[in-house]
């Protein structure tokens, strides 16, 4: 058989496998049972009261990592002086910057969704939501060389952070990988 018709016979029967394979372990654990109108609200009642019940975990965690990544890579180089024009190393100092700017804003974006799952998270994090959005522009202004936002980062870091002790979710800065860096 010749490669070329080869490959369109395996191609189709690959997908056919794999389709059949992803409808057989789809299958719901209502035993055959008919979908209703009830059973659809309590299930997404159980969704909605899981989001609640781990809202302030997820908001420490993404809260954790925004600071970290603010300390480790913004204000720590800042307070060095790393970002200062002729300064050795500059130029690593403020990619990373604005790497971590980006992953930070990314973070306590997210951070602030998860506090709208928790009512009193919500109430304290809600005045900090036109800081965060403030925040999106700072990374593209670090990577330009504009060292006066590592500032504005520890500021919004510190409210975050003190929003969060008032609701009683304690934020401890938990410093991410160059890898989740990149990757969100």
């Amino acid at each position: 058989m010749p490669a070329p018709l080869r490959r369109l016979l395996v191609a189709p029967t690959l997908c056919c496998v794999l389709l059949a394979g992803a409808t057989a372990c789809g299958g719901d654990d209502d035993s055959g049972a008919a979908t209703t109108p009830t059973a659809s609200v309590t299930s997404s009642a159980t969704a909605s009261a899981e989001r609640q019940k781990f809202a302030k975990t997820r908001f420490v965690a993404n809260a954790g990592l925004a600071a970290g990544a603010t300390y480790q890579w913004i204000v720590k180089p800042w307070r060095a002086g790393k970002f200062k024009s002729g300064a050795d190393g500059r130029r690593v100092a403020l990619v990373k910057a604005g790497l971590a700017g980006t992953f930070a804003y990314n973070r306590l974006k997210a951070a602030s969704r998860n506090a709208a799952g928790d009512p009193t998270l919500a109430k304290a994090v809600a005045p900090l939501t036109a800081g965060i959005d403030a925040l999106k522009d700072l990374p593209s202004k670090l990577r330009k060389g504009d060292t006066s936002v590592a500032g504005t980062f520890d500021d919004v870091i510190n409210q975050v952070k003190d929003a969060g002790r008032t609701a009683g979710a304690e934020v401890t800065e938990k410093v991410p990988s160059a890898a989740q860096l990149t990757s969100g």
